[in-house]
């Protein structure tokens, strides 16, 4: 039987976005461990959020996948503030949705594994907003060492999501 784990990913991705997401989905294949998403295995009866929710009651984990959906080439950080700062170049950011999904998902007391694009920071992806680590994507092909790195690191995480889901917490 395969254990339901919440996906937190947009659901329009480029390509390159594409395979990463696909190594993360076999890597939760390989442990028996079933994704559900919003938009890609369930979808709204209601409004979105309250689906997110409702989705997210009946898992026992959760992925969060900060893929970049927007990107421009420099901007100002807190404009006006005394914290203002420029940002030369290129900026990027994930769905809203993955910070809207990551909240629901943490209050549930859920077992949380989060991956990060370069560049993607805020929110649930920033270091110290909560007790999570923050992963780099998985960028494919993956080498034999990196694809047990990323096992390793499923291995420790899916241990606590068998906990939640069998009530051993």
């Amino acid at each position: 039987m395969r254990i339901p784990v919440f996906v937190s990913c947009p659901t329009s991705l480029n390509p390159d976005q594409e395979k990463s997401r696909k190594v993360i989905l076999q890597e939760m294949d390989n442990l028996q461990l079933e994704p559900r998403a919003l938009g890609r295995s369930d979808y709204p009866a209601e409004y979105p959020l309250r689906e997110v929710y409702t989705i997210a009651k009946h898992c026992a984990g959760a992925v969060i996948l900060g893929f970049s959906q927007f990107e421009c080439q420099g901007g100002k950080w807190k404009a006006g503030t005394p914290a203002e700062r420029s940002v030369n170049g290129r900026a990027v950011f994930p769905t809203p949705w993955n910070n809207l999904e990551a909240g629901i998902l943490y209050t549930l007391k859920l077992p949380i594994i989060v991956f990060h694009e370069d560049g993607i920071s805020g929110g649930i992806f920033d270091v110290g907003a909560t007790d999570l680590f923050i992963n780099n994507m998985p960028v494919a092909p993956l080498k034999p060492d990196q694809k047990d790195s990323l096992h390793e690191v499923f291995l420790k995480w899916s241990s606590k999501v068998r906990r939640f889901y069998y009530g051993e917490t």
